[in-house]
């Protein structure tokens, strides 16, 4: 059986941290069971990979969720995802100057263009 893949898209970040929070837990289970999977950041999303930015988001409403700055990290230091930024968003958000998390790296949208080719994307 062919292993399969996919691409977190978030949109989201301050506005909706139980959204985000979301996605992070089941990208976190799901890489339990050693699926491929990365993030493409977007719009508001690109925030996430100021470095320390995630810390912020604290007005989750549910508490089912691990904080987002916790999930971020077991995503990045233990299962080695990385955080796609994307291009057209990097200026409008600062990020342009700012210290990104690590595994995070600026690609175009024509990058996601490419990933959705052969894994399928969930957006947030």
């Amino acid at each position: 059986m062919e292993k399969k893949k996919f691409v977190f898209i978030i949109t989201q970040c301050h506005d909706k941290v139980d959204v985000v929070a979301g996605a992070m837990q089941l990208a976190t289970n799901m890489k339990a069971f050693d699926v491929e999977l990365d993030f493409f950041l977007m719009d508001a999303g690109v925030q996430l990979a100021k470095k320390g930015f995630a810390e912020t988001l604290t007005k989750q409403k549910k508490d089912e969720f691990s904080p987002v700055h916790e999930l971020m990290g077991t995503l990045i230091e233990e299962f080695g995802v990385k955080f796609y930024v994307c291009a057209s968003c990097v200026n409008h958000y600062g990020l342009d100057k700012a210290e990104r998390i690590p595994n995070s790296e600026i690609k175009p949208g024509s990058f996601l263009g490419e990933m959705l080719l052969e894994r399928q994307g969930l957006t947030f």
